[in-house]
């Protein structure tokens, strides 16, 4: 087909007029960001101060002959910086999107750039109507410019709008005022709760200073914010310095430091609900991120500082902070039990700073961008929630850290050096997590469920009463043939107990071998996907022939159903033998003991696990004599080994730069039947090892998907075997070490 031209030429893209307005009011987030992105300009600047002022006002003006009264808004944004010239406003500050910061990266007063983006100036247009800026630069030159944001949403073409802007000569010093003016609709916006919500935004932009951990480079920037005559107590005709909030030294745990750029850590753990208590120092911590293109990949970001404040929120601990003389930040006043927990609610977050300026939301209270309320939720005695911390996190410039900020100013963008912040911030409160979580259990302050097979024969045990009996009857003078016979009842009222005792025991061997089952699901689902993918499309298809040969006998027909049937058999083959795997875990009644082979116990569960292990690169090395027999309960053994297998798979995925092995050695010592488990992960702390805490139910090591309820579960099924599971510390990897009697 011809086609005939009608029209030729060369265009060029023209931004509609209400371009400017689109990338100032839909690209920021509200109008604190606006006046934030203002203040990072007078940073830029080089400016020691900038001050904001909201001025309301009342004015007459004239309509079709008639004087009527108007009012209105001025914020002024002003500071004392370098000012620009007159080529700078027209050639970088009337250009939207330039990259004059994005290049020169530092000021001439070496502050590494705040605005790069080249936008946040027009953020102006959510604040009022009128724009009049005002600029003196070191040379003594007044460029003045005066923008109507409505004539751009008029305008067709962004060309279509001209801008004043004149230039004069002057004898004052360097420095920017930006006047925005806006009408009696941006006036309501400011009410009581906007101002304050406005003065918060301003004192949170800074992160609060701490002696002991300040940055002595860190660069002096004062704010300050003054308020015109506002109809609100406590915002009428005030003017403020801002400062940043204090920080909270009556704080319960805290965990500061520093995070090289390769998880290097060096950190210190401190503890304010001991008495006079040390600070431990973490030195040797190495951060372990998810470097796997196949999952959501996490890389490290530069250099991190960290300061995570957390606070126990039970009526006991928040007395507790009473005590210590918790004031209100605000007010610096003494605070009762309500206004406490008001302040952990509006003061908790954990916030990310550079260069000395909060990044929005981040810190708010309440987003929760690091999980930890879900994770809280799966694990509320060992797990720490989001009202629970205050924390800080100063980061470097972007192009040290990858960090970058969203274009809205909402965050930062959600790539790898983000998720690998977010897995350094919830592995470094995981410390502070983990020695929390042991202090409590020791002083009684947590729920310990430990030796559930000793509390239920503690239940059960008469003795204690028998001897309080024996004397209460001594002192009544009871005869001794009576007496007998009291005892007769209660010993038989015991034995019966202890019946019921054992039942119960056995119960809850049932439901943690079925909990167990739970961990290998994933396992079975994947190994069974390719047989049931095999029935599904086979047996439609032998079903069509079976047809076809009712109708008339094809022998080469005949031998392709036979075949097809021949491998449906030898996938239904692998069904048995998966579902066989798990028939130890999964049964519905305890058998008694017995002697059972132990090598094909262990072999089997490394079997369960095979293309996991396979698909992970982890080899397996089992030397135990394969005619070892043990004297116990078969699936207790299948109970405990899944556990730790499972344990080392999740953190055998950490291994980068070492091989990868799971390695199970059996042998007789001292009447002893020994089993070594032993992996080549990044291995468990000391603490957690001395301390035991690794064995309490709900404590779990793993920042995602911990139940902190393998190792206990493991640890009861050995000792309902007369045995005993212990960890060892080595710098190897996890080592435990299963010891059984020999019967």
């Amino acid at each position: 087909m011809e086609h005939t031209k009608l029209q030729e030429g060369l265009f060029k893209i023209r931004p509609a007029g209400r371009h400017i307005i689109t990338i100032g009011r839909d690209l920021i987030k509200d109008k604190y960001a606006a006046i934030v992105e203002l203040v990072k300009n007078a940073y830029d600047a080089d400016s020691p101060t900038c001050a904001i002022s909201l001025i309301p006002f009342e004015k007459n003006k004239f309509e079709q002959g008639i004087e009527k009264k108007f009012t209105g808004i001025k914020v002024i944004i002003e500071d004392k910086g370098h000012g620009m010239s007159f080529e700078t406003v027209t050639d970088k500050w009337m250009v939207p999107s330039t990259d004059d910061k994005l290049t020169r990266k530092l000021s001439p007063g070496k502050r590494v750039m705040q605005g790069k983006k080249g936008i946040g100036r027009y953020s102006a247009s959510m604040i009022g109507d009128d724009l009049v800026l005002q600029t003196i630069d070191k040379y003594g030159d007044l460029t003045t410019l005066y923008l109507i944001w409505k004539d751009f949403e008029d305008a067709k073409y962004l060309n279509d709008v001209d801008v004043l802007i004149e230039n004069f000569k002057t004898d004052e010093e360097s420095g920017t005022e930006i006047i925005i003016v806006g009408d009696e609709n941006h006036l309501k916006e400011w009410d009581a709760k906007q101002l304050r919500n406005l003065k918060s935004e301003l004192k949170k932009l800074i992160p609060p200073t701490d002696n002991e951990v300040e940055d002595q480079d860190r660069d002096k920037f004062k704010i300050t914010l003054n308020l015109g005559d506002f109809p609100y107590e406590g915002y009428s005709n005030v003017s403020e310095v801002i400062e940043p909030y204090p920080l909270f030294e009556l704080f319960d745990y805290r965990i500061s430091g520093k995070i090289l750029k390769d998880g290097t850590a060096k950190l210190k753990f401190e503890n304010n609900r001991v008495k006079e208590s040390r600070k431990e120092e973490l030195n040797d911590f190495k951060i372990l991120l998810n470097q796997d293109n196949n999952q959501e990949r996490q890389a490290f970001c530069g250099e991190l500082k960290v300061d995570f404040r957390v606070f126990d929120r039970d009526p006991a601990s928040i007395d507790g902070l009473i005590e210590r003389g918790l004031k209100d930040p605000v007010t610096g006043q003494y605070v009762g039990r309500r206004e406490a927990r008001i302040i952990l609610d509006t003061f908790n977050g954990v916030g990310v700073y550079r260069n000395g300026f909060r990044i929005r939301p981040l810190g708010d209270a309440g987003f929760d961008w690091l999980y930890l309320d879900n994770q809280r939720v799966q694990n509320p005695s060992l797990r720490v929630g989001c009202d629970q911390v205050i924390g800080f996190i100063h980061i470097q410039s972007e192009d040290q850290s990858g960090l970058a900020e969203k274009s809205a100013r909402d965050g930062l963008k959600e790539n790898a050096e983000y998720f690998g912040l977010r897995e350094i911030a919830k592995q470094v409160l995981k410390e502070l997590e983990n020695r929390r979580f042991a202090y409590r259990q020791n002083v009684g302050l947590g729920r310990s469920n430990r030796d559930i097979n000793e509390k239920i024969k503690a239940l059960y045990n008469f003795k204690d009463l028998q001897n309080k009996i024996d004397i209460e009857l001594d002192n009544l003078g009871i005869e001794k043939s009576k007496r007998e016979k009291i005892n007769n009842l209660i010993s038989e009222k015991e034995e019966k107990s202890n019946k019921i005792a054992d039942e119960l025991k056995q119960v809850i061997a049932l439901y943690q071998g079925q909990a167990t089952v739970g961990k290998i699901v994933n396992v079975v689902l994947h190994e069974g996907r390719k047989p049931l993918g095999y029935f599904k499309n086979q047996i439609p298809l032998i079903y069509d022939w079976s047809k076809e040969l009712e109708e008339t006998f094809d022998q080469e027909l005949l031998n392709k159903i036979i075949n097809r049937l021949s491998v449906i058999e030898e996938q239904g083959a692998i069904f048995v033998k998966l579902f066989g795997k798990l028939d130890p875990l999964s049964a519905k009644k305890r058998e008694k003991k017995k002697d059972f082979n132990l090598y094909d116990v262990l072999k089997n569960v490394i079997d369960v696990f095979r293309l996991e292990l396979l698909s992970q690169k982890i080899d397996t090395k089992i030397d135990c004599d394969k005619n070892q027999t043990i004297y116990g309960w078969k699936e207790d053994f299948y109970i405990a080994l899944t556990n730790l297998v499972d344990n080392s798979i999740y953190w055998l995925q950490s291994n980068i730069d070492k091989p990868k092995l799971i390695n199970i050695k059996v042998f007789e010592e001292d009447e002893l039947l020994i089993i070594e488990y032993r992996d080549t992960g990044p291995g468990i702390e000391k603490h957690l090892i001395e301390n035991e805490v690794i064995f309490e139910p709900e404590f779990s090591n793993k920042t995602v998907g911990g139940s902190g309820l393998g190792l206990a579960i493991a640890g009861e099924a050995i000792e309902r075997n007369d045995g005993e599971l212990k960890a060892i510390y080595s710098q190897d990897g996890a080592f435990f070490k299963i010891e059984i009697k020999i019967q």
